[in-house]
């Protein structure tokens, strides 16, 4: 197998992305520090929103639709009482109502409700894209964007504490959910549920998949002692993102030539020779074919027959 370390390191970085940064300024700056221009996230975090971004660069690049659609957490603050145009505090307040008759037990009543599997509205100020133009854009310049609803699971949804004052609430709240939720949604569908509208104040992603902020770096540390001093190589990367498929010398080659190879199970996973990442296969009736192959095989290989 080839290993093509003239296009640059391979891997994941996990950042504790800061307020105020988008997740594309985290990637201007990790390309410097990574001296590469091949790299991207895992998942956009509001500028508000702090903690996990899982950066890739090279090759791990192509791990970044999988990490995508992996499950996150988040420990957040909703506040119930007001609400903004954009469902977080970035956004202008659209109207304060009082919260002060809003029970404990009718705030745990409609936390409930919004637990499970629900159809969420996403927020109109979200990145998804309307005829090709994106919802905040069309927002921005005054458009009426309201995006349809779609299925997401709130596996956990639970109150850590609760402060109440001048006619607001403010309640602090950690929670795991699928690939594609909202936590504003989440903050402004409760708000509506009390009657007293809701937006979000704080938002910290603690985990996406199973990596968490136990690997995060700040920017500072990374700039400090070198994001390279951090990076997962691509193996590690890619069998902490997929379930893992050993192989031998011969489908390893196989793999190598973009041909397919015996394989039980479904789904995706990653196909390990020796500790190394050689493809993302789909296995499917028997077989897995190759959809991202890592390793080419080289040219003094013999060509394995089909």
């Amino acid at each position: 197998m080839t290993d093509d370390r003239s296009a640059g390191p391979s891997g994941l970085v996990v950042v504790d992305k800061p307020a105020g940064w988008t997740s594309h300024d985290v990637v201007a700056r990790m390309r410097r520090l990574l001296g590469t221009r091949k790299v991207g996230h895992g998942g956009t975090l509001d500028p508000m929103a702090t903690g996990v971004l899982i950066v890739a660069c090279g090759k791990a690049t192509r791990l970044l639709t999988y990490i995508a659609a992996h499950d996150k957490a988040y420990e957040a603050t909703i506040r119930l009482g007001q609400s903004t145009i954009t469902d977080d505090a970035e956004g202008e307040v659209l109207e304060t109502l009082d919260a002060t008759a809003v029970s404990d037990a009718a705030i745990a009543a409609a936390i409930a409700d919004l637990t499970g599997d629900i159809l969420q509205r996403p927020s109109s100020v979200s990145a998804i894209k309307v005829d090709g133009k994106r919802s905040y854009a069309r927002v921005r310049a005054g458009e009426d964007v309201e995006l349809a609803s779609r299925p997401v699971t709130i596996s956990r949804f639970e109150i850590l504490a609760a402060r109440r004052s001048g006619g607001l609430i403010d309640i602090d709240v950690v929670v795991d959910v699928t690939s594609g939720t909202y936590v504003r949604a989440l903050a402004r569908d409760l708000g509506a549920a009390l009657g007293v509208g809701g937006h979000l104040t704080s938002l910290r992603r603690t985990r996406v998949g199973d990596i968490t902020l136990a690997s995060a770096a700040s920017l500072d540390d990374l700039e400090r002692e070198g994001a390279l001093t951090r990076l997962i190589p691509l193996a590690d990367a890619a069998a902490a993102t997929l379930p893992v498929l050993a192989i031998d010398t011969k489908a390893a080659a196989a793999l190598g030539y973009g041909q397919r190879i015996a394989a039980t199970g479904v789904g995706p996973a990653v196909a390990m020779f020796e500790g190394e990442a050689i493809a993302i296969v789909i296995r499917a009736d028997g077989e897995a074919k190759p959809s991202v192959v890592f390793q080419t095989a080289n040219s003094t290989q013999t060509e394995p027959s089909p």
